[in-house]
């Protein structure tokens, strides 16, 4: 999967993609809320998160297999793609990369205009219950794990860094930004909630996408990747 066999050469290139993703898509909630209002924020939030995502990616992909995401390694880990050490430590690096690019975001943004959407952490809109925000963001990591699977991991599929990766993304905020944030992400949430001190609801953004990754990588694994191609267990 990955080219690069140096633990902490991977943990690094995990490390600086997730910085630049949480940078760019929590610093344009920040942004977006001053600069827009209703749909239009809506919009420049979800392109900024796709294309953020999408540079994470291809920034990482030669190095650690751009995850950039914990649902993701975890999902991969379950899967056996990643050992159990590389996963441990990508998922270290994630949370990492996460939290030093939301104490920029603190550090940078007024404090005004930071607080007034928690530095960009993700929050459950007024009438969701944690329920449903645990359900919503399973679905929505479950769409970006397949999507990862198919388009980052599977080796039959040409190469594109994170284009399509970013696309579901996009897609996936909106439809669930304005109910649960769309996090879709562990680290992406975890990182600005830590340096805001706002950690209202942080497990629906574990739980949720945690279960939606092991879900689709599964499922992606199981029932697409070994069914196509049954060479693959033979070269493991």
């Amino acid at each position: 999967m990955t080219k690069n066999s140096n633990l902490g050469v991977k943990m690094m290139a995990e490390f600086v993609g997730v910085f630049l993703f949480v940078f760019v898509g929590a610093g344009s909630v920040i942004a977006a809320q001053a600069a827009f209002s209703g749909s239009a924020a809506l919009v420049a939030i979800a392109f900024a998160n796709g294309l953020g995502l999408a540079l994470a990616i291809s920034l990482a992909l030669n190095t650690s297999g751009g995850h950039i995401n914990p649902a993701v390694t975890i999902g991969a880990w379950v899967t056996k793609k990643i050992g159990t050490l590389d996963a441990a430590g990508y998922i270290v690096a994630q949370v990492l990369g996460a939290i030093l690019a939301g104490v920029f975001l603190v550090a940078l943004y007024p404090s005004a205009a930071g607080m007034a959407v928690h530095y960009g952490a993700p929050s459950l809109a007024s009438g969701t219950s944690v329920l449903q925000g645990i359900v919503l963001e399973g679905i929505m990591t479950f769409f970006l794990v397949t999507i990862v699977f198919a388009t980052v991991i599977d080796n039959r599929f040409p190469k594109m860094g994170g284009l399509f990766v970013g696309l579901v993304v996009v897609a996936d905020v909106f439809a669930g930004g304005p109910l649960t944030g769309a996090a879709m992400n562990p680290a992406r949430a975890i990182g600005p909630a830590l340096a805001s001190g706002f950690l209202t609801n942080w497990y629906v953004y574990w739980i949720g996408p945690v279960i939606g990754g092991v879900l689709a990588a599964w499922v992606y694994n199981y029932m697409f990747l070994r069914k196509k191609n049954p060479r693959d267990d033979k070269r493991k």
